[in-house]
């Protein structure tokens, strides 16, 4: 790594002078739900499990969309028998990953970036390579494994305009923390070009990983169930929504339902405890609802139905045609839209997608995706293409292409790492001569 900068000698004095606080910062974030009461001590880079005595290979993502972006190159490096640590910093990653992290990987929380916890952690664990997901950088982090000579890569690696701009006013800093990173695999050449032009070493362009993610799966008999309870009726559903557009979606179905009188709309919110919150705001316009996690089911009478449950989502793609993706009208930067896309939905989203702008781009390009500025805007193209099936069909089909197009990330990730595999399969950590 190049020179520290003054900011980053400031932020290890801090984390290591506030460490009590950060356990007291846990033990708040226990109290609210936020942390694992049982695995807390993760946190604190206590491990739970034992490593295996092989090379071990660590991947980081910090919650569940960089986590499940990470499972096909898990599955890879398993095939070459090498064993796979997956750490993320969120309880709904570690409960996804519960059901979809393959046999033989295992999972831990990442400690808080304090410096005596990121010790503790990389003493015990020891990983021969890490692989980081796109803009999860944690100072302490990069600089105790650059210490132990740990080789870390950026995969997935993304920079936003938005992010870019702040990072460039602190050019020092950006290229200490940039240097880390034997390789930095980007997303796109926009992205690869911040990077770059940030301090990044040995930037190449990998493309998504996103695109090669298998489409999350569905229990075919509950998938049957609910097939037979919907049918005749419009569906729609509002996948990973959070506060400020559960109202918009509520208001679109009021609006919708004058003209289709049928219509069940579904709502994922993106964090599933805030169910029961969801339901109380459905209920106090007078719309007869029923929420997932209490075993409901979207009868006749339910017009909405809360999908307050993990790893559903599978489930309710394959039984709307449409699809808006939330945290693109509240300012979030917008979600995944490649799951929906590989699952037969045409996809809505609102403008506040700065996240990933150049993926929402592709798909509104390629006619699979349209943009609404506001609730009138959602409400008149779900009305439309519920209205026009052949014309939403359309839709799903160059959403579903333009996902097909834009594959291929997984291959060039692997063949980037190849190099980095092969020394430390055979025990060396830094570059050959």
């Amino acid at each position: 790594m190049i020179g520290r900068s003054l900011i980053i000698g400031t932020y290890r004095t801090l984390t290591a002078l506030l460490e009590p606080a950060a356990f007291g910062l846990l033990l708040w974030r226990r109290r609210r739900g936020k942390e694992d009461p049982a695995r807390i001590a993760e946190r604190r880079g206590y491990p739970s499990v034992d490593r295996p005595d092989k090379t071990l290979v660590w991947l980081h993502g910090a919650s569940v969309g960089e986590t499940v972006t990470l499972l096909p190159l898990v599955e890879r490096l398993q095939r070459r028998g090498l064993a796979v640590l997956v750490t993320s910093g969120t309880v709904t990653s570690a409960r996804l990953l519960e059901q979809r992290l393959p046999a033989g990987a295992i999972h831990q929380y990442l400690p808080l970036d304090v410096p005596r916890y990121m010790r503790r952690f990389l003493d015990y664990w020891r990983p021969d390579l890490g692989l980081v997901c796109e803009s999860e950088i944690w100072p302490n982090l990069m600089i105790e494994a650059g210490k132990r000579g740990i080789p870390l890569v950026q995969v997935n690696a993304r920079m936003s305009e938005r992010s870019f701009q702040r990072w460039y006013k602190f050019p020092k800093t950006s290229r200490y923390l940039l240097s880390g990173f034997e390789r930095c695999l980007a997303q796109s050449q926009e992205d690869g070009q911040r990077l770059a032009q940030l301090g990044a070493p040995r930037v190449s362009i990998a493309g998504n990983l996103k695109f090669d993610v298998p489409a999350p799966p569905a229990d075919p008999n509950t998938l049957a169930l609910l097939d037979g309870l919907m049918a005749g009726r419009p569906v729609w559903v509002a996948a990973s929504t959070h506060p400020g557009e559960e109202e918009d979606v509520l208001a679109a179905h009021l609006g919708i339902k004058a003209h289709l009188p049928k219509l069940l709309t579904i709502i994922a919110p993106r964090h599933p405890e805030r169910g029961e919150e969801v339901e109380a705001l459905v209920q106090a316009n007078g719309v007869v609802s029923a929420r997932r996690s209490l075993g409901q089911l979207p009868e006749r009478d339910v017009e909405l139905y809360v999908a307050d449950t993990l790893g559903d989502l599978g489930l309710f793609y394959r039984l709307a045609p449409v699809a808006f993706i939330g945290g693109s009208l509240a300012p979030i930067g917008g979600h995944n839209p490649i799951e929906p896309a590989k699952l037969g939905c045409a996809l809505l989203h609102g403008p506040l997608v700065h996240k990933s702008a150049d993926l929402f781009a592709a798909f509104d390009a390629g006619g699979g995706a349209r943009q609404v500025a506001d609730r009138q805007e959602l409400a008149g193209a779900v009305h439309r293409w519920l209205s026009d099936p052949a014309a939403a069909r359309q839709a799903a089909r160059a959403a579903a292409q333009t996902s097909t197009q834009l594959g291929g990330a997984l291959e060039r990730t692997v063949q980037a790492l190849e190099p980095l595999l092969m020394r430390v399969a055979l025990g060396q950590r830094e570059p050959t001569p």
